[in-house]
Parts: structure tokens; C-alpha cells; sequence
């Protein structure tokens, strides 16, 4: 069947979800743009007018991560008062985000460990450093409005929430369960809840209710 017209902007963007759905089920490296244009029923001469090569479109994709998930993660802290709530509502947000997109993970762990500097990993690179500005930032008025324990060692703290993601990613490609992904992140943040509090007296009320965040 041949794909019908649509404006360029959205086959630039179906292109992309493409690549993304693509992914939840191979490597990532190993997708071609052939498979990309079969999965949008069009012809890979077609796909080059919207991207002029792979790596355009691997760049694009990277792009697409990034802007929705460093939006979804803002819109959920940011509705949060309290930076204990505002973690877990970034954290839980994230592991949903995950669950949409599996194959996420596999894409921008893969631009990471490319021996060549493309657009594509510099942009991951560039998704990874905003989100840990955004960490920092709530970790840090965690501590400085006593929300959070006075002692607590930000870096260490985020780079503990950070590792807390990878492991739940590794389970994740381990067993391929959605929902058990989701019920082990609500497990694993009580843990680091207990620990990042310390001795601080959170606010009642707010961190358990972060538990119905969705996204």
C-alpha cells in the first residue's frame, strides 16, 4: 500500500517514532533506514528527502528523546511543592517514559558508547547533562530548605537516582516486564527516600501521594 501525503514536518516526525518503535525490539545500531521507510510504508528514497542520511535521522530521533522527556519530567516536578515529591514524581515519570519507549534506553546507551563524536551523541550527551542540572538543582534545595538530610552528598545522591534507572533499564531487557519495571521503581525509591531524607522531617502527606504519578 503506498503511503499516503502528508506535510513534511509529520513524516519527519513519524520517521522518528518509527526509529523509536523499531527499537523497542532490535539494536538500535542495527536498524536501517530501509527497515525505517518499510515500517512507515514508504520507499527509502522517500525517507531521504526528510532526513538526507542515517545519521540525520539518528540526530533527530536524539532530539525527539530529549525534548519529550526532559518536558515530561519538568511538567511533573514542577508540580510538585516539595523537593522529596518533586524527585519522585521526576523518577516514576521517567521509568513511565521508559515503559512507553523501551527502546529508548538501547538508543541512547548505544550513541554513548560510539568511538565516533556525532551529532547524534553529542545531543545525547547534551540530554544527559540537562537532566543532571535539573537532579542537582532539587537535590540541592532539598538540602538548603531542610527537606532533605544536611549531610547529604548531591553528587553521591545523584548518582545513586541515576543508577537507580539503569538497573531498573537492565531488568527491564532482562525480563521484558513493563509492569514489573513500574512496581520495582515504587520499591527501590522508598529505599533511596529513607536515605536522602537522613534526619530531615519531610512534609506529611506528599511523598506517598507521589505514588499515583503518571505521566
Amino acid at each position: 500500500m503506498r503511503a499516503k501525503y502528508l506535510p513534511a514536518e509529520q513524516r519527519r516526525a513519524e520517521a522518528v517514532e518509527a526509529v523509536v518503535e523499531l527499537a523497542a525490539h532490535a539494536n538500535p545500531e542495527t536498524i536501517t533506514t530501509t527497515e525505517v521507510a518499510a515500517h512507515m510504508r514508504m520507499t527509502q528514497g522517500a525517507l531521504f528527502k526528510h532526513f538526507p542520511n542515517k545519521e540525520a535521522l539518528w540526530l533527530g530521533t536524539m532530539e525527539w528523546v530529549a525534548d519529550r522527556l526532559l518536558a515530561r519530567i519538568d511538567r511533573l516536578a514542577g508540580a510538585q511543592a516539595e523537593p522529596m515529591a518533586a524527585l519522585e514524581a521526576m523518577f516514576l515519570g521517567h521509568i513511565d517514559f521508559i515503559a512507553e519507549h523501551p527502546g529508548v534506553p538501547r538508543m541512547i546507551f548505544g550513541q554513548l558508547q560510539r568511538n565516533s563524536d556525532t551529532a547524534a551523541k553529542r545531543m545525547a550527551r547534551v540530554l544527559l547533562e540537562n537532566y543532571a542540572t535539573r537532579l542537582h538543582r532539587i537535590l540541592s534545595a532539598g538540602v538548603a530548605e531542610g527537606a532533605l538530610s544536611r549531610e547529604l552528598d548531591i553528587e553521591a545522591a545523584a548518582t545513586l537516582y541515576l543508577g537507580m534507572i539503569q538497573g531498573l533499564v537492565v531488568q527491564l531487557l532482562l525480563h521484558g516486564d513493563v509492569t514489573r519495571m513500574r512496581a520495582d521503581a515504587l520499591r527501590v525509591f522508598v529505599i533511596y527516600r529513607t536515605g536522602v531524607l537522613g534526619g530531615a522531617n519531610p512534609p506529611t502527606g506528599n511523598a506517598d501521594d507521589c505514588n499515583e504519578v503518571t505521566p
